[in-house]
């Protein structure tokens, strides 16, 4: 391992999440907002054809999974060499992307996320995500907030279901906040974290968008059960590519 390796594996190992302020840049994260404001469009054009008077989750939720199973541009920045350089000493040198999603809040879609650990959702071995922000995450507009060194325990979560998305959540919520950080970025930077790190998000205040791209990895050698909402799925570097 090199210096910046051992850097980012033992800080990591530390907090349970990294945070790159300069991950990508303004024009990139520009390209995917529009990108997956297209998609998200899209989606909600055919759902209303298909029921006219039916539910709109991806709106009321603010939540669309499935960005590269839709997008070559999603499939190509998932397996950017600057996410898999920030994965490799935490996964190893074999990673395959697993899915993405889109997660939006606006002036109607402005509840903060609940505190929560990302492992419920998909049980078996551990993940890595990124949550990158397409546009400047501040306190006002919903940025994320982590408790560090959470992700050495597993929780449990009570199962809600009041329209607001994350079933999965947690009841103690004054003391995490006690205990959280609070990471603001600008457009373009990211935070990658442990599917065991706790974290919510602030509430959207401003009445302004705030985009975020969250794409999910895993090591190729672990065994999970089957996800039939992974239908992108993929290896995005092997030990014989590095």
């Amino acid at each position: 391992m090199t210096t910046a390796t051992e850097t980012i594996a033992a800080n990591f190992e530390r907090d349970g999440y990294l945070i790159v302020p300069d991950l990508f840049t303004a024009d990139e994260a520009a390209r995917l907002k529009a990108e997956m404001q297209a998609v998200v469009d899209d989606v909600v054009r055919e759902r209303r054809a298909e029921d006219p008077d039916g539910p709109e989750p991806v709106l009321s939720v603010g939540v669309y999974v499935g960005l590269a199973y839709r997008s070559a541009l999603f499939r190509t920045f998932a397996g950017d060499s600057r996410i898999l350089d920030l994965l490799e000493p935490i996964l190893g040198p074999d990673i395959e992307f697993l899915s993405d999603k889109a997660v939006f809040k606006d002036h109607d879609t402005d509840f903060g996320s609940p505190w929560h650990q990302d492992h419920p959702y998909w049980v078996g071995s551990h993940k890595i995500s990124l949550w990158v922000a397409l546009d400047k995450a501040t306190v006002a507009n919903g940025c994320l907030k982590l408790v560090p060194g959470s992700h050495r325990t597993k929780v449990e979560h009570a199962d809600v279901d009041d329209g607001q998305g994350f079933g999965y959540r947690l009841g103690d919520q004054d003391t995490l906040e006690a205990e959280a950080v609070t990471a603001p970025l600008p457009v373009g930077g990211a935070i990658v974290f442990h599917d065991l790190t706790l974290h919510a998000s602030h509430e959207n205040a401003s009445g302004a968008d705030r985009w975020v791209w969250i794409p999910t990895y895993r090591s190729l050698h672990h065994d999970d059960p089957p996800y039939p909402w992974a239908v992108a799925a993929h290896p995005v570097r092997t030990a014989n590519q590095t």
